[in-house]
């Protein structure tokens, strides 16, 4: 997801990986109003270049947006699903995959069959999902080789879409991209490794290392990858269209990039002052979302769709993923809450929309992984 990384919540996000790398190894001897599928055929992706990663840069601090009114959800849309399995190797539950807004490049069109699913990531405009075994399904667009998942990727244990690339993290701590290349976003690092969560952003990608250290490579004309000096204790990045963010141990928020801004008051990059008690992030195309300890969500950025409009009373959520211009939250009873812009219908919820166990956003859709009866 753009913004787009985590489509878990932290702690369940570990334990995926957690689990998948034992699998793994066994096996071998991770504003507005709050809707059937072909398999694609996957082709090698481009061969990969190495980049050296990039660093440095200051941060400044922001007011946070004033929460308002919640928008309901008609459960009316058309939806595509696929089946999975009961429970995936970490001892999560895994599902069915759910997909609704717009589907212009078939990025709702979950492919017929697909099954034993744990994670899901939706970029601009196309869609991949980790499966069980390791490996990965994409469908939507592929103008860029975005779907174009290479032939033979197995030991995933993590995976980000981006706008026209995708990035995955193996098992043994590596990365792997495909898709769009044409700022370097596929170039991985020579020499990346003991990476243990990912996230692509707009044409740039982040790395999360073992030693809470954070590596950068894509387009930096914002400041994208202007990882600032010093960042150290790390457990959570997201990369958002022009920016970055990274959740400290402390529970505090660090943001770069986005140094352009038309109305430097709403850089997606100044975290809000005072921000703490966080406990996950999402950063989207023109907003950020936090989500805190007590279960409730904080925001900043561009809100002129609502994108940034908390609904009143919103509690008791455990994950949320930031979009174009919507976004969206998961409450601890499976139920989605979503605010924002509804032209694509991203906020008009399926009726199967529920026992959700992961969500993310796209540019312009939704995916929900639903946990199977």
């Amino acid at each position: 997801m753009i913004g787009h990384s985590e489509a878990l919540p932290g702690i369940a996000r570990a334990a995926l990986i957690g689990g998948l790398l034992a699998t793994l190894a066994a096996c071998a001897g991770s504003g507005a109003t709050p809707t059937t599928a072909s398999v694609p055929t996957a082709t090698p992706a481009p061969t990969l270049a190495s980049a050296t990663p990039t660093a440095a840069t200051s941060l400044a601090s922001a007011t946070p947006t004033a929460a308002t009114s919640l928008a309901s959800a008609t459960p009316t849309a058309a939806v595509a699903t696929a089946t999975a399995a009961a429970t995936s190797p970490a001892g999560l539950l895994a599902g069915t995959v759910l997909a609704w807004g717009d589907d212009s490049k078939g990025q709702t069109k979950v492919p017929a069959g697909l099954s034993n699913v744990v994670a899901i990531s939706a970029g601009d405009e196309f869609a991949i999902a980790l499966k069980s075994d390791g490996t990965v399904v994409g469908w939507g667009a592929n103008d860029s080789g975005q779907v174009s998942v290479p032939a033979g990727l197995s030991g995933v244990v993590a995976i980000s879409a981006g706008s026209s690339h995708a990035i995955a993290l193996k098992s043994d701590g590596t990365v792997v991209g495909w898709g769009n290349n044409v700022d370097g976003e596929i170039a991985i690092p020579a020499g990346l490794s003991s990476v243990i969560a990912i996230s692509a952003g707009g044409d740039h990608n982040f790395a999360l290392k073992s030693d809470g250290t954070v590596v950068g490579w894509g387009v930096d004309f914002n400041g994208e990858i202007d990882i600032p000096t010093g960042l150290h204790d790390v457990t959570a990045i997201s990369a958002g269209y022009l920016w970055g963010l990274a959740l400290l141990k402390d529970g505090t928020v660090v943001g770069w990039g986005d140094k352009y801004p038309t109305d430097t008051s709403l850089s997606y990059a100044k975290v809000p002052s005072g921000l703490a008690g966080v406990t996950a992030i999402s950063a989207g195309y023109y907003h950020s979302l936090v989500l805190k300890s007590d279960g409730t969500v904080a925001s900043w950025g561009e809100g002129g769709d609502g994108a940034t409009k908390i609904p009143n009373g919103l509690v008791g959520v455990t994950a949320v993923a930031a979009g174009g211009n919507f976004s969206l939250a998961l409450k601890s009873n499976g139920s989605v809450v979503g605010w924002g812009s509804n032209a694509d219908g991203c906020l008009t919820f399926p009726a199967a929309l529920k026992n959700v166990i992961a969500i993310d956003a796209g540019g312009a859709f939704a995916l929900a992984l639903v946990q199977n009866s």
